[in-house]
């Protein structure tokens, strides 16, 4: 049997594309390629990230460990790298073997019939370079197409419900990438979470700005999940990284319901106005600390979660210090800290007040020592506390299994029966008192099932 090898970079928008490619070989009938597999897979997929130059760093090692370990493979690679930097991943290929194929636009849209394309040809080679040369859908790029109903690598299901982006952010070469923003239709928003509803307890809501989404039906976030809550029983939703001027209180009033798992991240970035002006975002700390308060008021503690921007050009010591001090006194459970990343193509590109490298890592540094602090307080209120827990995958272990909570936090915990609760599976259960919080261990506490 034909087998499938998918590496994926980057956010859940890349990830549920990444599902969408994975469905679609499955029901073609290729099998998912493991390492114990004894021949190579017959067509590897890299879906690339372009956030920072690291990124792009990792996808180029990635590309060149694909060619060199699987000869024989076809290796494609999308996203939004290959989106952007097309030539660039192309000069990868540096045997000339015709192995590599990098697909932009319309092309990753046709990557979901290659494999029934793939079963009509004997040659691989010649069946797939048939299909990149003269399969290029005419009609305009079906972003939503990517949609599976099952997922090989999640135990969450996943809904994409906006693309693109209306920002113009200084910094950010996504919205180069992903184009203007658009949005699901609401209708067919409600009729993919109700197939999900069926096999899944809980969906990830994603896309590059979901606080942009707009339809005819539902003008805004809120009365899409308004709608979705309301056309839906019982399933769960987690929502992607919002802006922090899209917290407002009707928004609030929503978010608290029950079935709105209490985990927001915000994509806060700075909280210096001389900065976020300097970036092309509109608010400022206060906007922040409001955002901050509406979500604490919704729900009964939750995990706050945010994004850091740090060493942008003109970030001046105080400027800095504005930004750590705010989040400090939010207290995140936890904070996502980024160098700054000149980005080609992007206005901050030709910026020249930068900061010095050295002087960059030790604000990340410090961000860094400030997000664990965060992660520990966080999880010290939680000690001795109910919470309901989503059941992982890979859970073998003959005591415990892996959980996610309603609140973010990945438990470790001792089941009741014999067996570990089938994945997917949501579980109530209490966090043990009686622990120390490790940041070394890759779970942030103990629990039992109730």
């Amino acid at each position: 049997m034909a087998s499938l090898l998918i590496q994926t970079l980057g956010c859940k928008l890349n990830q549920l594309e990444s599902e969408s490619f994975t469905d679609a070989f499955r029901q073609a009938g290729f099998s998912l390629y493991t390492p114990a597999d004894k021949s190579s897979p017959l067509v590897v997929i890299v879906n690339t990230c372009t956030v920072t130059s690291k990124t792009d760093q990792k996808a180029r090692r990635v590309i060149r460990k694909a060619l060199r370990d699987f000869p024989l493979s076809c290796v494609f690679v999308t996203g939004c790298y290959a989106q952007l930097n097309y030539c660039e991943i192309e000069k990868l290929d540096t045997d000339k073997s015709g192995r590599l194929f990098v697909l932009k636009g319309k092309d990753k849209e046709k990557l979901l019939d290659l494999p029934a394309f793939l079963n009509e040809g004997n040659n691989i080679y010649e069946a797939v370079n048939l299909w990149y040369l003269s399969s290029r859908p005419s009609a305009p790029l079906k972003t939503f197409q990517f949609a599976p109903e099952k997922f090989s690598s999640h135990t969450r299901g996943l809904l994409k419900i906006q693309d693109g982006c209306d920002n113009h952010c200084t910094y950010c070469r996504i919205r180069l990438a992903r184009g203007k923003s658009i949005s699901l239709d609401a209708e067919t928003a409600l009729a993919r979470l109700r197939i999900l509803e069926k096999n899944n307890a809980e969906a990830v809501l994603t896309g590059v700005n979901i606080g942009q989404y707009c339809d005819k039906s539902c003008s805004n976030l809120g009365e899409l999940l308004d709608f979705l809550l309301s056309g839906t029983a019982k399933i769960a939703l987690r929502l992607s990284s919002l802006a922090p001027n899209v917290i407002d209180e009707s928004l609030a009033k929503i978010l608290s319901n029950k079935r709105i798992r209490a985990h927001f991240h915000l994509s806060v970035q700075s909280c210096s106005e001389k900065i976020l002006e300097k970036m092309g975002r509109s608010y400022n700390g206060k906007t922040v600390e409001k955002a901050v308060s509406l979500l604490r008021g919704a729900k009964d503690d939750p995990f706050l979660a945010c994004d850091i921007i740090t060493g942008f050009p003109g970030e001046t010591e105080d400027e800095f210090v504005k930004t750590y001090r705010l989040c400090e006194k939010i207290d995140f459970a936890w904070i996502h800290v980024f160098p700054y990343s000149k980005r080609p193509g992007t206005a901050a590109f030709s910026f020249t007040d930068v900061i010095q490298e050295k002087e960059v890592s030790k604000r990340v540094g410090m961000f860094t020592d400030l997000a664990w602090r965060g992660r520990k307080n966080y999880v010290r209120r939680w000690l001795g506390r109910d919470t309901d827990v989503l059941v992982e995958k890979g859970s073998t272990d003959e005591l415990f299994f892996r959980g996610v909570s309603d609140n973010y936090l990945k438990l470790l915990v001792q089941f009741k029966g014999k067996t570990p609760p089938p994945p997917g599976t949501v579980l109530r259960c209490r966090i043990n008192t009686d622990q120390e919080i490790d940041c070394n261990k890759d779970y942030d506490a103990v629990a039992q099932e109730l």
